[in-house]
């Protein structure tokens, strides 16, 4: 006999509602960073629709899952929004995401709660490689949200693990070569403030949408002692009671740090 939709409904919600409260007793991760990943697929083999749809429906989760990260107090999110080898899909498909980066980027600059929890608002990855509407948007929610501090939102647009790594170190090599610094100076620190996040403390707990087990290139410094979870819900699914098991997985493991 089919269980009645309203009795599921119920206890799905007071499952959720017990995970809230047992995560919400816990430490949350001060940074947490997300590959959103499994747009197309789930436009595809669940919606049945096209791509694009799913692209639509995966910006509309971000804003979702912004706000549910201010509300459990999380300090930090990344989002790997494109990366550098997105730009090797079809040109309609990079046109139509560029759109949606630009509107995201207005949109979080004008949200009440982004002023409100005093989010700065930052980008990182290359510029060149960026349209100028994207770049427009981009200075716009720069301005916006200049001087906030209680919590950050890092989109990665244009970006690449290697390509950050590299940058950092072509600025350190080039001061070393105008004699501002000395080849013994180098260190960890100081190739930490040169990365694009510097500022920012690493991620505590860096999160995999869509089934696929790997990085992708993304955050590879920063991520040197960072806790992984993947989940095989594609972004666009991803729902409230994901994230909270997500964390509560990052809460009940052991952090040694290499003692």
């Amino acid at each position: 006999m089919e269980v009645p939709r309203a009795i599921t409904d119920r206890a799905y919600s007071a499952y959720e509602s017990m995970i809230d409260r047992e995560v919400r007793r816990g430490g949350m991760p001060d940074h947490l960073a997300v590959i959103m990943d499994g747009n197309r697929r789930y436009a595809e083999e669940v919606l049945g629709t096209e791509p694009m749809e799913g692209h639509r429906l995966g910006r509309e989760k971000l804003e979702e899952v912004l706000h549910w990260c201010l509300d459990l107090d999380i300090r930090n999110l990344t989002v790997y929004a494109f990366s550098t080898e997105n730009f090797n899909r079809d040109p309609d498909e990079v046109d139509y995401l560029m759109d949606l980066l630009e509107k995201s980027l207005y949109e979080f600059a004008d949200d009440p709660e982004i002023h409100r929890r005093r989010v700065a608002i930052k980008v990182i990855g290359d510029p060149d490689m960026l349209p100028d509407n994207v770049l427009e948007a981009m200075e716009y929610a720069l301005d916006r949200t200049r001087g906030y501090s209680d919590y950050t939102l890092n989109m990665a647009i244009a970006y690449g693990g290697r390509q950050d790594i590299t940058n950092a170190v072509r600025e350190i090599a080039q001061r070393a070569v105008d004699g501002e610094i000395k080849v013994s100076d180098i260190n960890e620190a100081m190739v930490s403030g040169f990365i694009s996040t510097h500022g920012v403390p690493d991620p505590d707990l860096i999160l995999r949408t869509s089934g696929e087990v790997r990085i992708s290139n993304f955050l590879l410094w920063q991520m040197a002692y960072s806790e992984l979870y993947f989940t095989d819900v594609y972004w666009p699914g991803f729902r409230y009671i994901d994230l909270l098991r997500a964390i509560r997985t990052y809460q009940r493991r052991k952090r040694r740090y290499g003692k």
